[in-house]
Parts: structure tokens; C-alpha cells; sequence
């Protein structure tokens, strides 16, 4: 597929060596028009400009007229130097012609020490990373244009094969493969940025270590961020030696990518703590240290649910850091919010603050589901200001489980409906949880 070539802004024509408008064709020559290359340019647009840069006391050098698709001439632009390219190369600028003869500004050496002769064409390239560079150098020389091209020019031409026909096709297919070049490269960085983020995401995302353990695990993640793959939501859920399950989910305040990093040193340090043998107040107040420590700014805090749930399965203890209480359905029972009462503030606000563990009994088959407020913060419906709320979720989930729905089947139709509720995305990060006990377990 061509590359297509922008619209430059009109240059005027300045007499001795500046920008300046390439003379007629002479009598008799074939028009533009007429070259293979013609078409190609009516689809571009026309309106190319070429930068020569060539250092020519004889003014052997002439450059043959260029006209494009439209019978226009093509502008061109001459400097003597590297210091006056410098002037002249702005972005309306398509395609640079140098000569490999020009004296570099000053010596360059390659790695052995011998001195470079491309050094003025690395320079060329350094200074226009973005512009089509063709090397104009003698007949007799192959040898140094094909390794011109190997430094990074697009193509080389012969001074003695100059006409406008070679040029006019020369010009057109640098700038395109320039073009294609950049695309690529553009193409491969958005690759690498998108392996970064699924790395960055599997951090954020955890696999639960819950190996041995007589629970069933499930969990759903949507960043609100558009694009994102990252938010500020965080979860996790580990069994230590003893057979206790630990699981936690909390909230970064903030959607930026800061946020997102922050949430993912939480997670860590709260799965290294939890293997230390630290819960409760203890490890939240060694989380807080961390938040305090990592956060770009005083003013971000983080909300925190930790449960750890007796290797029974009957029991677990519930400790709140300004997060909103989990949803418990137990057999036989209607789902319900676990005490709130006992909570204790988010990390970072407080610097001595405390946070009480409250012990909870589970019975012998249970659904518990640990959630961010971005669950509950979306509309009721579109344009509405109401929001679901904790009242309005649960009257979901109950809904939900009345109608046999249970694991990883409960959180996407829970995410899906109050993503439908809000009549599009929602515009926080939404973390849920869902930890099960069978009646044979």
C-alpha cells in the first residue's frame, strides 16, 4: 500500500542558495505527467520539496527540473553546508539529497581510528531522523554508495545518470520507503509497549497460590482507563503452610499509571508480608509504611479488604482499611454485607492509625466476594444520577444466585450488568473477587 506524502506549507523563493523553485523542463522534455511515477504523485497529492546539500565550487552539479502530477514544479531548496541544511531542513522538507563529497564539518573516525567517510551522511542522518536521504556520489564509486545505503540512506545516485526521470522516481520512492520505514518501526515500538503492559499487567494480575486449598477461586478486572490495561484496583490470595487462605483486594486512589504501579508494589509486599506471618493490624500498618514510602504524593491513599479464612474454611478474620465490606451468601441464606463497624481508616491518611481484625463466622458452604467501589459507583441507569450503591449490588447478587449462577459465571454477569446499568464503561477500575466453599468441603 503507497505511503502517503503530507501537504507542505507553501515556501517562497529565495534568491541565492535558499528555498527556490526549480526552472522549467527544457524544450522537448518529457513531462512528468508522462513517468510511471505520475500516477503515484496525483495520489500523493504533489507539493514535494528537496533539500540538496552538495559543497560544488565548479557548479558541475545541476539538478533538472521537477514537476509533479499537477504540472507544478517541484520546490528545491540548496545548501553549501551542514549549518545552512540545518537552517533550511523544516518539516515541509520530503526528501534530501547529499553529496557524499561534501567536507565534513569537522574529522570523524570510525572505530579503528581510520577517518569516516560517510561521517557527513551519519550527521545528515542524525540531524533528519525522520526525512528521506538520497547519496549522490560519482559513477566510479559503488562501492561507498552501496554502504551509504547500509548506514541508513534510502538510495544512492550516480551524478553523471542525474536526469529527471531518475531523480523524480528516486525522490518518490525514498520518500515512500522512508515512510514505511517509520511505520514500522512506529509498529514495533507499539508492539514492545503492548508486551510491557501484558508483563506489567500479569504483575497487577496475579495467579493465586492456593494450592492444597478446599476453595474455588474466581476474579474479574476491567481498568477504567481508556485503552489501559493498568488501574489502581489490585487483589490477590495466598495459602500459607498452616492452610489458611489469605485474600485481599484494594483500591489506589487515582487511574494513572502511577497508580497502577503503586497497586502492584502493595500487592507484593502484601503476599511477602503475608508468607512473613504478619495479618491484621500488623500488616496493614507495614502496608501503609510501604504506601507512604512509594507514593508520588502526600495526597494518594489506598483502601485495603483483607480476609484470612481458617483452614476449616468456618471462620476468617475481617479487617477493613476504608474499603467497602464484602458480600457473603451463605447456603440457605440470602447474600448479605459483612460488619462494617470495626473498620479502620485508608492507608495514608492517618499516620498512627489502627486497624481492628474482626473475627466472622463463615458456616459450612459459603460464596464470599471481596469488590472495589467501582462496582458499585456506576449509574443505575444512562444519563441517570443515581448510583447502584452497596444496596442495589446486593440486591443484584441475590437476583444472580437466585437464578443458579455461581464462580466465575456470578462475577461476569455481575461486571456485565452493572457495566450495562451505567449504558456503556465505567468510567473507575472495577476489581472483584469471588472465594466459594462447597457443602462437601
Amino acid at each position: 500500500m503507497p505511503v502517503p506524502i503530507p501537504r507542505q506549507r507553501a515556501v517562497p523563493a529565495v534568491e541565492g542558495g535558499q528555498a527556490q523553485t526549480a526552472p522549467a523542463p527544457a524544450p522537448g522534455a518529457e513531462p512528468l505527467s508522462a513517468h510511471p511515477a505520475a500516477e503515484e504523485f496525483a495520489e500523493h497529492g504533489g507539493g514535494l520539496t528537496l533539500l540538496v546539500i552538495e559543497d560544488d565550487p565548479a557548479q558541475t552539479l545541476s539538478v533538472p527540473a521537477l514537476l509533479d502530477a499537477a504540472g507544478k514544479p517541484i520546490k528545491v531548496r540548496t545548501a553549501r553546508n551542514l549549518t545552512e541544511a540545518e537552517r533550511l531542513l523544516t518539516d515541509d522538507v520530503h526528501c534530501i539529497l547529499l553529496d557524499l563529497a561534501l567536507p565534513a564539518s569537522g574529522r570523524t573516525s570510525s572505530s579503528d581510528g581510520a577517518e569516516d567517510e560517510l561521517g557527513t551522511l551519519k550527521h545528515v542522518l542524525r540531524l533528519a531522523p525522520r526525512h528521506a536521504v538520497l547519496a549522490l556520489t560519482a559513477s566510479d564509486d559503488t562501492e561507498r554508495a552501496t554502504e551509504a545505503v547500509r548506514v541508513g540512506a534510502q538510495d544512492y545516485l550516480f551524478r553523471d545518470e542525474l536526469d529527471s526521470r531518475v531523480l523524480t522516481r528516486a525522490i518518490r520512492y525514498a520518500v515512500e520507503r522512508k515512510r514505511a520505514d517509520m511505520a514500522q518501526h512506529q509498529l514495533t515500538e507499539s508492539r514492545l509497549r503492548a508486551q510491557e503492559n501484558a508483563r506489567l499487567e500479569r504483575g497487577l494480575l496475579p495467579t493465586p497460590l492456593l494450592d492444597g486449598a478446599p476453595l474455588r477461586f474466581a476474579a474479574r478486572y476491567r481498568p477504567g482507563r481508556s485503552r489501559a490495561l493498568l488501574g489502581g484496583d489490585f487483589y490477590d490470595a495466598v495459602r500459607t503452610p498452616d492452610g489458611t487462605v489469605h485474600a485481599m483486594i484494594g483500591d489506589v486512589c487515582g487511574h494513572g499509571p502511577d497508580e497502577a504501579a503503586l497497586g502492584v508494589e502493595l500487592r507484593i509486599a502484601w503476599r511477602a508480608l503475608t508468607f512473613a506471618g504478619l495479618c491484621g493490624d500488623e500488616l496493614l500498618s507495614t502496608l501503609q509504611q510501604v504506601l507512604e514510602h512509594e507514593r508520588p504524593d502526600d495526597e494518594i491513599f489506598a483502601t485495603l479488604c483483607t480476609v484470612d479464612i481458617s483452614p476449616d474454611g468456618r471462620r476468617a478474620g475481617l479487617c477493613l482499611a476504608g474499603h467497602p465490606s464484602p458480600l457473603i451468601a451463605r447456603a440457605g441464606g440470602l447474600a448479605e454485607l459483612l460488619p462494617y463497624e470495626n473498620s479502620g481508616p485508608a492507608l495514608g491518611l492517618l499516620p498512627r492509625a489502627r486497624w481492628p481484625r474482626q473475627q466472622v463466622e463463615l458456616g459450612g458452604a459459603w460464596s464470599l466476594m471481596l469488590y472495589t467501589d467501582g462496582l458499585i459507583e456506576g449509574r443505575v441507569e444512562a444519563g441517570s444520577r443515581r448510583r447502584l450503591g452497596q444496596d442495589g449490588m446486593v440486591a443484584m447478587v441475590r437476583r444472580q444466585i437466585s437464578e443458579g449462577l455461581s464462580g466465575d459465571g456470578l462475577l461476569e454477569a455481575a461486571v456485565n450488568e452493572v457495566r450495562d446499568l451505567n449504558g456503556g464503561e465505567l468510567t473507575d477500575d472495577v476489581a472483584v473477587v469471588l472465594l466459594e466453599r462447597g457443602p462437601r468441603a
